[in-house]
């Protein structure tokens, strides 16, 4: 599947995108936010509040408990403010 990161995460992370393979153990959104903030430091300073980080599958707004495609294209964005 294909990760892209915005913003802030993308700067903490540094890059903006990336092809990852999950474990199998790795079911949901949430999981899958856990398990990439234990690939190194740069994903642990990204991730550190993990409930604020908005996430998107194949370009639709979803939450922390969907269930992982078996591919496509996962968004990881910080909290939008409007002006």
């Amino acid at each position: 599947m294909k990760l892209v990161y915005f913003a802030w995460v993308r700067e903490r992370i540094g890059k903006s995108d990336e092809e990852i393979s999950v474990p199998d153990n790795v079911s949901d959104v949430a999981g899958l936010l856990d398990w990439l903030a234990g690939k190194g430091d740069g994903y642990a300073a990204a991730l550190e509040q993990r409930q604020v980080i908005r996430v998107a599958i194949n370009h639709a707004h979803v939450t922390h408990d969907t269930p992982l495609p078996a591919d496509g294209e996962i968004a990881l964005f910080p909290p939008m403010t409007g002006g």
